[in-house]
């Protein structure tokens, strides 16, 4: 997958990695790219179409998908973090509401859009996903819960040539991680590294120092194995028809 030439939608647009994305996918040679943001967002560069699009709203999900008409890459970048202690449910609810509830419904809505293009889906997670973080243990929840779905999309898309991607983000220098005192990638380098990932046609990107240090253990640990014994079950195309 090139970037240059496709268009591709960022949701969570506005600032940190996904203003960064979109910048890095204009310099990439992106046709188009789609923002979606929740509030205003202005862009100098006339391939940028600014989607209001919050991924908690079905309404403005399904009016987004009504105004692309092609689209190549969709990344799944909106999400909260929220610091508690699981002793009530509404942190909870929120965080699985927009990290793990609104990818599937964005990636429902376009899903018509990447099979006609044979496109690319990437569900920005964490390295919360693998391994809970205790102060944040909502967002860590959500974020393997994620990851989990990330994994079944893979499996049941790849016979419409739709792939997808987990990008196993580290700490990045956001807002989401302004209280955490250690190091960070910038959210430059975590886009190149995104894209990066995506263009080397990698399943699980790694796109930080600190993600990349565990790269090897994961792609060849035994639960990326599992994985790939369970993605055996899903029938093919040419096997349902039969």
């Amino acid at each position: 997958m090139n970037i240059a030439n496709k268009s591709v939608l960022i949701t969570g647009a506005s600032r940190g990695i996904g203003r960064a994305l979109v910048d890095e996918a204009l310099r990439r040679g992106a046709k188009r790219v789609y923002a979606g943001v929740r509030g205003e967002f202005v862009h100098a560069d006339p391939r940028v179409t600014a989607l209001t699009l919050d991924v908690t709203s079905a309404v403005q999900i399904r009016q987004a998908a009504g105004q692309v008409a092609e689209l190549d890459v969709l990344i799944n970048n909106a999400g909260i973090a929220l610091y508690d202690d699981l002793s009530n449910s509404e942190g909870l609810e929120r965080q699985l509401a927009v990290n793990l509830l609104g990818p599937f419904n964005v990636t429902r809505a376009f899903l018509p859009q990447l099979k006609r293009s044979r496109g690319a889906i990437l569900n920005n997670v964490s390295l919360a996903a693998l391994a809970a973080l205790p102060v944040i243990p909502g967002y860590s929840m959500s974020k393997a819960a994620a990851f989990n779905m990330t994994q079944s999309l893979r499996a049941l898309l790849a016979s419409d040539g739709v792939t997808v991607h987990a990008v196993v983000l580290g700490p990045v220098d956001t807002d989401m991680n302004r209280g955490m005192d250690i190091p960070k990638a910038s959210v430059q380098s975590a886009a190149q590294g995104i894209f990066d990932g995506l263009e080397n046609g990698e399943e699980d990107i790694f796109p930080d120092p600190a993600s990349r240090a565990i790269a090897d253990g994961v792609r060849g640990g035994t639960a990326k194995a599992l994985e790939r014994q369970f993605a055996a079950f899903v029938p093919t195309k040419r096997q349902a028809a039969s």
